[in-house]
């Protein structure tokens, strides 16, 4: 192959090439998906108190990441809601959380989570039980809006004072 007949060849395969190279790029970060360390924490999110536990949680929904959403829930975390329609309270673990929160996301548009007044809280530096007013809105990717009004019913907990807070259980008790 001549030198002339090799730039002719490197010419015509430059624009896949790129075109791939720039594909991995794309593919080994997700630019819809923030990474938490860096936009939690410049924009002054921190789950390190109980208010910012609730910000971090807003800002998981308005962003739609699980990367910030995994990091509020416990390895212990549990899940539960009453099911009207059977009549019964249902529970889940935090595997089928991620999993049935990450389908939320991904079949979604956009949420936008209002959290309300603090119906009751007690606790200390490590344990904290708090119920608190919520709305949320949910936009479909077929543009039509669930509104889901409701309390949030959680007990967090924190190894010690200077961690950040994770749900251990979250009792959802809403029209959805």
């Amino acid at each position: 192959m001549t030198g002339r007949s090799h730039n002719i060849l490197l010419k015509r395969h430059a624009a896949p090439v790129a075109a791939i190279c720039l594909m991995g790029v794309l593919l080994s970060c997700n630019p819809f998906s923030p990474g938490i360390d860096n936009t939690l924490s410049q924009n002054g999110f921190s789950a390190d108190s109980v208010n910012g536990f609730f910000e971090v949680f807003r800002a998981a929904y308005q962003f739609k990441d699980t990367t910030y959403y995994g990091k509020l829930l416990a390895p212990n975390f549990v899940f539960s809601y009453r099911n009207y329609d059977r009549g019964l309270d249902l529970e889940w673990g935090r595997d089928e959380e991620m999993q049935t929160t990450g389908s939320l996301f991904a079949s979604s548009q956009s949420f936008d989570l209002l959290w309300g007044n603090v119906l009751d809280s007690s606790g200390n530096d490590t344990i904290y039980d708090i119920t608190r007013s919520f709305s949320l809105d949910i936009t479909l990717n077929l543009g039509d809006v669930l509104h889901v009004d409701g309390r949030a019913i959680f007990s967090l907990a924190r190894p010690s004072k200077n961690d950040p807070w994770q749900a251990i259980r979250w009792r959802d008790e809403s029209n959805f």
